[in-house]
């Protein structure tokens, strides 16, 4: 799996793809916000927000 990563982020500096790696990270972020909710009280306010 850490050879994925070490290949992507090399493909992206290749290719000059800097503009993706906010985007990965956003999703990243919004992925990890919704496993983190699903069993806990703090769903309901995170749901609101969206």
């Amino acid at each position: 799996m850490i050879s994925f990563f070490r290949e992507f982020f090399e493909f992206l500096k290749e290719r000059k793809k800097y503009w993706l790696i906010p985007i990965l990270i956003v999703l990243g972020l919004f992925g990890f916000i919704i496993v983190l909710s699903q069993g806990s009280p703090v769903a309901t306010f995170i749901y609101a927000i969206f």
